[in-house]
């Protein structure tokens, strides 16, 4: 399980490919929002925990298990592309 959970944790850190913000503000809006509302990446980026793009690709993975929906790592990098673009503007 350790083994795993640091492989994941390994390819989530490494730059992502062609991401689709797009389509990761659809798949936000299904399978996200049902938790928490938008507003929540909106609070002010000093108290943010999140300072870079491979912390956001984490959080994104570690929300995204609780969902209760299979992401795929491609799933996981296009909802990182939305919340980077639409709120978070982290430089890649």
């Amino acid at each position: 399980m350790k083994a795993a959970t640091t492989a994941l944790l390994a390819l989530l850190a490494l730059p992502a490919g062609a991401q689709d913000a797009q389509r990761g503000a659809a798949l936000y809006d299904t399978h996200c929002l049902t938790c928490h509302y938008e507003r929540i990446h909106k609070r002010d980026p000093a108290r943010s925990l999140v300072k870079s793009l491979a912390q956001l690709r984490l959080e994104v993975a570690q929300r995204a298990a609780s969902t209760g929906h299979r992401f795929t790592l491609e799933d996981l990098d296009d909802i990182t592309e939305y919340l980077n673009r639409s709120h978070y503007r982290l430089t890649k």
